[in-house]
């Protein structure tokens, strides 16, 4: 419905135009005011589209009032009402956006032709404005969807740098050289509190949250000059953990990694954010990894962070001997360096209970009994380890028993299919029944491209196609290849092809 507000001190005037109105147009909705200041006041809540406007009335003239519903609502339409065919405010209606007046008394005819005329503006307009709402919520739809793919493949993989760059942009974050990882872990029944959680996350502006993993979600967060890393870290748990009240904090708990200079390093702090989870029953709800104590005293800390990372590598490549092996080496050398067995014993409970972890993000439900050894001796230490790991390889197996061999290329087609729309790790996961990291692994390993590299081949492609029709404007190919910003298609194009899609069209009609 349109609305539409009279303004005139003349009540027969403001009854006669009503009337005229209403028995021409169907799609209207009318309301009176007998001054300015009135008329402001029904404005602020009833919001016009349309205002007949009478010039002199008492206290405030019309086009003061025009001044000030236009501050406040720069949409609206006026259609100034004078009883002079001429008069000295022309220039200043002009300037305000005035888009008609008419002359008291006026003809039926010359009010029912001013009013459709406007009518047909306002229609259109509200229409664009619709069309570009519904574009803008696509755009934040796929933009979510775009996030979780960049922290996924930052954690375990990497990104195409154009994509990087453009998603700062897009998303309108102030980027730092300095981040760090926390990860989030939630009871069963989480999925109701994630949108709850992103939202909390992105009111920051300065964080991108994953995608959820068995009961874990990773968030990189960029650091912020105004202040201290622990600060901002707290600040963001507990108000992450605000959600977890409802629940009683039951099964909630937060890991807050280091921080790191480059996104290379990312996937350390994530590690790190892991591993600061391993004891949930702190009463705070969240830990520093650099507050954890070492298990293992006079330990080389830093070539610990790098076996622990090769660890994590081997884990999720299922290479079950070698990981057997690195234990059994811990084991020889602790053992050889004369550390109790109890020590020893927590050390390698440690390394059980990453282990879980990384299978939990990967969709694998491990049935491994996380509780302290049984064994009195390292003899019965080496051959419960093993037995444990025995369990986690049959557990990671099968889960992935059924992967057939044709499985990336069901990925592959997925993708090609659906290329033109917003798809992601996690619903190309949810097709195949597999885990978006494995995905994201296999891809790369199969094929030695990057997941998100093959989805924009394919609509570059595809957009290669379609320039050869010259009845297409690039606006439209934009849209139909899946993207929703023609300036970051043509950006993604020219790194991919190294020319602009416009003269990349050109050569080729030439």
């Amino acid at each position: 419905m349109i609305k539409i507000l009279i303004v005139d001190d003349e009540q027969v005037e403001r009854d006669g135009l009503q009337t005229i109105l209403e028995k021409h147009f169907s799609n209207i909705v009318i309301q009176q005011a007998k001054n300015g200041r009135i008329a402001l006041e029904i404005a602020e809540e009833y919001k016009p589209d349309l205002v007949f406007m009478d010039i002199q009335m008492p206290g405030m003239t019309g086009l003061e009032v025009i001044k000030n519903m236009q501050s406040d609502n720069p949409r609206i339409k006026f259609i100034l009402v004078t009883a002079f065919a001429q008069f000295d405010y022309a220039k200043e209606a002009m300037q305000l956006g005035v888009v008609n007046y008419l002359v008291k008394p006026s003809r039926v005819k010359e009010i029912v032709e001013s009013v459709e005329t406007i009518l047909s503006q306002i229609s259109e307009e509200q229409r664009v404005v619709e069309a570009n709402k519904q574009q803008e919520n696509t755009l934040q739809k796929a933009m979510s969807l775009f996030e979780t793919d960049v922290v996924t493949q930052l954690l375990f993989d990497h990104v195409h740098e154009v994509h990087l760059a453009e998603l700062m942009e897009l998303l309108d974050i102030q980027a730092t050289d300095e981040k760090f990882v926390i990860s989030l872990i939630v009871p069963k029944g989480f999925e109701t509190y994630y949108s709850a959680v992103k939202e909390k996350v992105n009111q920051t502006g300065s964080a991108w949250i994953g995608a959820l993993y068995g009961r874990q979600l990773p968030i990189i967060v960029f650091r912020k000059k105004e202040q201290s890393f622990r600060t901002q870290a707290i600040l963001l748990a507990r108000d992450i953990l605000t959600l977890a009240k409802k629940d009683g904090d039951i099964g909630w708990f937060i890991g807050i990694g280091n921080v790191y200079n480059s996104l290379g390093q990312i996937r350390q702090s994530y590690q790190e954010s892991l591993i600061a989870t391993r004891d949930t029953t702190t009463p705070g709800k969240f830990r520093f990894y650099a507050d954890l104590q070492a298990i293992t005293p006079n330990i080389d800390e830093q070539k610990m962070k790098e076996n622990e990372e090769l660890y994590f590598e081997r884990i999720r490549n299922g290479e079950w001997e070698k990981i057997h092996q690195e234990i059994s080496f811990i084991i020889d050398r602790l053992e050889q360096e004369g550390m109790i067995l109890e020590q020893v014993k927590q050390r390698v409970m440690e390394l059980f209970w990453m282990a879980s972890r990384v299978l939990s993000e990967m969709g694998v439900e491990s049935d491994v009994p996380l509780y302290s050894y049984q064994s009195t001796d390292f003899r019965q230490l080496r051959s419960e380890t093993r037995h444990l790991l025995e369990r986690m390889r049959k557990s990671y197996e099968e889960h992935y028993a059924e992967l057939e061999a044709d499985t990336i290329q069901q990925i592959k087609q997925y993708i090609i299919d659906h290329a033109h729309s917003d798809i992601s790790l996690d619903m190309i996961g949810r097709e195949v029944g597999l885990s978006p990291i494995y995905i994201s692994r296999i891809f790369k390993e199969q094929l030695g491209i990057n997941y998100i590299d093959f989805l924009t081949d394919c609509r570059i492609e595809r957009a290669k196609k379609l320039m050869r029709d010259p009845a297409k404007s690039l606006k439209e190919i934009t849209f139909e290849v899946g993207y929703h910003d023609p300036n970051y298609f043509s950006k993604v194009f020219k790194k991919i092809c190294n020319v602009s899609p416009k003269e990349y069209r050109k050569k080729l009609f030439s």
